[in-house]
């Protein structure tokens, strides 16, 4: 692929954040797509599931301007296309428009900015999603312009997809963050929607070929928490890092217009994730999922 074919593929994003320092070593620039193929009952980024532009509403932050409605007379009714024009005029931030069109060269733009800190803090550009890897003409595009400027990588995955696409993107990731969120397949399909075999086959053909992968699990109480010994023993001898649940998601589902499912879940103590945490040999992070 030439530079100028590269710099022109096209993917949807939702969000870009600089400065990040949890989604892989060193200072880092976060990069979330549009699209999962997983229904995670406690996904805190539901506006990452759909692929198309998503329209968002917070009443709370409503002033009634009226601004929205007389440039848009569909906007907030059931005549609504989504077309995100409302968001445009909304100076409260009520109507929000998540998802866009960008290409190669528009994040790069964005990522480049930051080459400085990543060589001085050994950080650099990480993957997100949504699920990332289904976008993969444009996720191999993204990696291959990181390869050029010399940042490293990091992909942020579920594993849902095939086999072969982790073998065609093997050579431009420096770091999987590989979430595992059980091991049970009745579990694991009643937390997210899918079946895990081939969750847990590409897991298993990262370890064999010998990738740079951190497996990570988020802790639901009620939802996956038995699991974490069968995580940890699967993951094994590779790293696992425990993430805590939190709630902070959830504005997001009414803004969407989505019931929250694990709206009465009580989020697990520092005590309780640090005692897992020793019990399986796992790093605790606080700032959980």
């Amino acid at each position: 692929m030439c530079d100028e074919t590269l710099y022109k593929t096209e993917g949807a994003i939702f969000d870009v954040q600089r400065f990040c320092m949890h989604d892989g070593p060193g200072i880092r620039t976060t990069v979330f797509l549009k699209g999962c193929n997983l229904r995670c009952a406690w996904c805190h980024n539901p506006e990452s599931q759909i692929c198309p532009t998503q329209l968002m509403f917070y009443p709370d932050k409503c002033t009634g301007c009226g601004k929205c409605r007389a440039f848009c007379d569909k906007a907030g009714t059931d005549a609504c296309t989504g077309c995100g024009k409302c968001a445009a005029v909304c100076q409260s931030g009520a109507r929000m428009a998540t998802g866009s069109v960008k290409t190669v060269a528009d994040v790069m733009d964005v990522v480049s900015r930051d080459i400085p800190y990543y060589e001085t803090s050994k950080g650099g550009v990480t993957f997100s999603g949504g699920e990332p890897l289904l976008q993969t003409a444009f996720i191999e595009a993204l990696l291959t312009a990181c390869r050029e400027k010399k940042i490293a990588t990091a992909v942020e995955t579920a594993g849902c997809v095939p086999t072969a696409t982790f073998e065609r993107l093997l050579p431009l990731v420096d770091l999987f963050l590989f979430d595992l969120k059980a091991i049970d397949a009745d579990v694991h399909k009643r937390c997210t929607g899918v079946d895990n075999a081939q969750i847990l086959a590409n897991a298993a053909f990262l370890k064999e070929r010998g990738a740079n992968v951190l497996f990570r699990m988020p802790v639901i109480p009620g939802y996956n928490d038995t699991e974490i010994d069968a995580v940890a023993a699967f993951a094994k001898p590779y790293p696992l890092e425990l993430l805590a649940y939190h709630a902070t998601g959830e504005s997001k589902y009414t803004a969407l217009g989505r019931a929250y499912a694990p709206h009465d879940v009580t989020p697990p103590t520092k005590e309780e994730m640090q005692e897992a945490a020793q019990r399986v040999g796992a790093v605790y992070r606080p700032t959980g999922i």
